[in-house]
């Protein structure tokens, strides 16, 4: 289990930053795609429905083929260089500050670093923190996502340049206040959530029969992460929506422009 546990032998906060970073890598190489699909869906004011004739994307099948068609295979993977190094750092720094906060509380004061309660108040705070480590990275990932053909960015570099010139230093921060509001009770509900699952499934499986534990904290956390998405979905919208302000020729061919 992820957090720090008096009771077993604990990884170290190097550890857990390495595992956070190792997972964020495999993890956004598998999920590229379906990304990519959702930042579409998410900067479109018109809605997902075939019955819209204004609307560029109707629905999952005809958005992958409509982007397949215009932009190419490698459109799906559009911001990986970025969106990597989004994962990777906010992976480690989201774990390493999970365990030293966890650790923490279980040092200074009477709660015990394993309650569900403590999980989600260290998970909000570690996600907080990676959070605002990584907000320039994700912005720049969002970007390269919503532009479409033809390019407004050609390379990592030349975003950051423009970026910079044109619109100030702030602008990579655009939509970190909605941000920092999803992102506390969306992570520390996960952790939350995680905590009373695992403590669930070792009352429901015996135990004896304790042998797939790769795949019960695959199912846990799974589980974990749609309960608190779903709960926190509205202000990423709002997120994304902020975070390309100021881009709008680079998305106009995507339908209205949003007025946020």
């Amino acid at each position: 289990m992820v957090g720090y546990d008096p009771e077993a032998k604990c990884v170290s906060t190097a550890e857990a930053a390495a595992a956070g970073s190792a997972s964020g890598l495999v993890t956004r190489v598998l999920i590229s795609p379906l990304d990519v699909l959702k930042i579409r869906f998410q900067l479109q004011i018109e809605q997902l429905s075939s019955r819209n004739p204004t609307a560029k994307y109707h629905g999952i099948l005809q958005a992958v083929q409509c982007i397949f068609r215009e932009e190419g295979l490698g459109a799906f993977w559009k911001g990986h260089v970025p969106a990597q190094f989004l994962s990777v750092g906010y992976g480690a720094v989201q774990f390493m500050a999970f365990e030293s906060l966890t650790e923490l509380v279980h040092n200074v004061t009477s709660y015990s670093a394993r309650g569900s309660f403590v999980h989600l108040v260290c998970g909000g705070l570690a996600a907080c923190t990676a959070t605002v480590a990584v907000q320039p990275v994700d912005t720049l990932r969002t970007r390269f996502a919503a532009q479409g053909e033809p390019k407004i960015y050609p390379n990592l570099r030349h975003a950051i340049v423009t970026m910079y010139q044109t619109e100030g230093p702030r602008t990579f921060y655009r939509g970190l206040t909605p941000t920092l509001i999803a992102i506390f009770p969306y992570a520390g509900l996960q952790f939350f959530f995680y905590n009373i699952l695992q403590q669930y499934s070792e009352w429901v499986i015996p135990a004896e029969g304790k042998k797939g534990g790769n795949i019960k904290n695959l199912v846990c956390g799974s589980c974990a992460g749609i309960i608190s998405k779903t709960l926190t979905y509205p202000l990423d919208v709002v997120k994304k929506r902020l975070q390309v302000g100021g881009f709008e020729h680079g998305r106009a061919a995507f339908g209205q422009i949003p007025w946020i």
